[in-house]
């Protein structure tokens, strides 16, 4: 992944009156919100409790390197909101009447240069979390996650890094064998096709990741500096068309290696 992408030439329009604006003074068409500058990342917050997103607002509009740009209330109003107010990231909860945010996430990731997502939950290893992480989600928050874990989830996603831990990708590995019966995987074929267009190394790292491994196990485990296994990394991301080491840790336990 690279990171964020350029904001230049955003869409904005212009505040209601009597409302002042940072960045000369344009808005977001949608919310009303200020549409800022280059520098804070851009964050469009998607839930149907309107307290948990008063409070996410409220956590993030404290943080100078942050900006809530707009929120949603439902999955269906994703696309016009991004469409206006171009986030870097997506605060996008999962279960909301209309539109779910599986749904809303899986639409937003085939876009061509689509924000990053953070999924909203209040279960850590379900299925929905899965099927969002599969479609591309740059990780997950629970809603009781702290206010200073939030906010560096945020600037840790929108460099296109995934918000897991090696703790937490392990659990969700850890939930998947569990449930899961050799044989009887339809996406093992599919995993071990791809991981066999890889080098031995690539495949090595893929495996270390599979177990959740971080940058500096793997470093030790395989002997290579920490940079090199970032190298790695971002060749298999591109190798295995694939958004952050959380998928490639998905398809390595797919095809039984982990």
């Amino acid at each position: 992944m690279s990171g964020r992408p350029g904001l230049s030439g955003r869409p904005g329009g212009h505040g209601p009156p009597g409302r002042d604006c940072r960045a000369g003074g344009r808005w977001c068409p949608v919310t009303g919100l200020p549409d800022g500058d280059d520098g804070p990342v851009r964050v469009l917050i998607v839930d149907d409790d309107a307290l948990v997103r008063a409070g996410l607002s409220m956590i993030l509009g404290g943080v100078p390197d942050v900006r809530v740009v707009g929120e949603a209330a439902d999955g269906d109003e994703v696309p016009a909101a991004v469409a206006a107010c171009a986030p870097d990231v997506v605060l996008m909860d999962i279960r909301m009447p209309r539109v779910d945010g599986l749904a809303a996430t899986e639409a937003l990731r085939a876009l061509p240069h689509p924000p990053e997502v953070l999924v909203l939950t209040t279960f850590d290893a379900d299925e929905q979390v899965l099927r969002a992480l599969r479609a591309g989600a740059g990780g997950f928050l629970l809603k009781d996650t702290p206010p200073a874990e939030i906010v560096r989830a945020v600037r840790r996603v929108a460099a296109g890094e995934a918000t897991l831990s090696p703790t937490v990708t392990r659990q969700l590995i850890s939930h998947l064998t569990i449930g899961s019966t050799p044989g009887a995987d339809p996406r093992r074929d599919r995993a071990l096709r791809l991981l066999a267009g890889l080098t031995e190394r690539e495949r090595e790292v893929a495996v270390a990741l599979g177990h959740g491994r971080s940058n500096a196990e793997i470093s030790a485990e395989l002997f290579m500096s920490v940079a090199t296994v970032k190298a790695y990394v971002s060749r298999l991301l591109t190798k295995l068309a694939l958004n952050n080491r959380v998928q490639v840790a998905l398809l390595v336990h797919d095809a039984g290696l982990a």
